[in-house]
């Protein structure tokens, strides 16, 4: 009798797969240590715009769990990273990296901050998040790399500060070379600076009419989407740069202003 295809054809799963399943169950069966360790670039002299906003969502994130954690700042804390990503965190054995990821490795602990909402809402959360990392996060790539006033005056001395010369030079233009890849690949190298501008309006609009007059996103308590906006705007209300447009745009919001506030308050208080 012939196999059938079922019995013919064994069941392969990715050993990625396999070992995340594995990493997120495990973890889950710990309780949050006291020593979890936050790896991103120096924050003073080396970390750029994207990188910053990133581990501020992740750290505010933490804080709004009530998580303990402790930023250690390393020149080449993106090396270290599993994803090549900053930032991300050291929880005893385990090592993640990433807003998203770092989520579902709280939320695989019983640790969320998303159980009053229902599947609909968790949905727009995510469609949300993606606004963000698509045009906000883009934006500042672009601002950062493709800019020449932005990289000569900013970028280039910043990320290169960490190495001696001549590596400095090398490691920017490799960085830059890699962006600039990136972005054409998600058709952003092509854009005027005016049309990135408008971008980030557009996606400050979406964000302030999904708020409208509630506390956060999604009522009155934080979600992940409120610490990735708070990241990200005040990161960019915060930074210097050669053209203070950015800013400007972020600062034409007034509902996106007040959440940031609030998001700073549980900030400062929990530090």
């Amino acid at each position: 009798m012939p196999k059938s295809d079922s019995q013919s054809k064994p069941h392969v799963v990715s050993p990625k797969l396999i070992s995340e399943r594995f990493t997120i169950e495990l973890g889950a069966q710990e309780p949050w240590p006291n020593d979890v360790k936050l790896y991103q670039p120096y924050e003073v002299e080396q970390i750029l715009l994207p990188d910053n906003a990133n581990s501020l969502a992740v750290q505010a994130f933490l804080q709004m769990c009530h998580l303990q954690y402790q930023v250690v700042p390393r020149a080449n804390a993106e090396a270290m990273s599993p994803t090549g990503k900053v930032p991300f965190i050291k929880c005893g054995a385990f090592v993640v990296s990433e807003l998203e990821g770092i989520v579902q490795f709280v939320n695989n602990r019983g640790i969320t901050l998303t159980d009053k909402l229902n599947n609909e809402e968790k949905s727009d959360m995510r469609a949300y998040m993606c606004l963000v990392h698509n045009v906000l996060e883009k934006a500042e790539l672009y601002i950062c790399w493709m800019d020449n006033e932005a990289y000569n005056d900013v970028t280039s001395k910043r990320h290169g500060s960490v190495y001696p010369w001549p590596l400095n030079h090398i490691q920017n233009w490799t960085k830059r070379r890699a962006v600039m890849k990136n972005l054409k690949v998600w058709n952003w190298y092509d854009k005027k600076l005016d049309e990135v501008f408008q971008e980030v309006e557009n996606a400050c609009q979406a964000l302030s009419d999904r708020l409208d007059d509630k506390e956060y996103f999604f009522g009155n308590r934080p979600t992940e989407l409120d610490a990735l906006v708070f990241g990200h705007l005040f990161t960019i209300l915060t930074t210097p740069l050669p053209n203070n447009s950015f800013a400007n745009i972020a600062r034409k919001y007034p509902l996106l202003i007040n959440l940031i506030q609030k998001s700073k308050g549980i900030f400062q208080k929990r530090n």
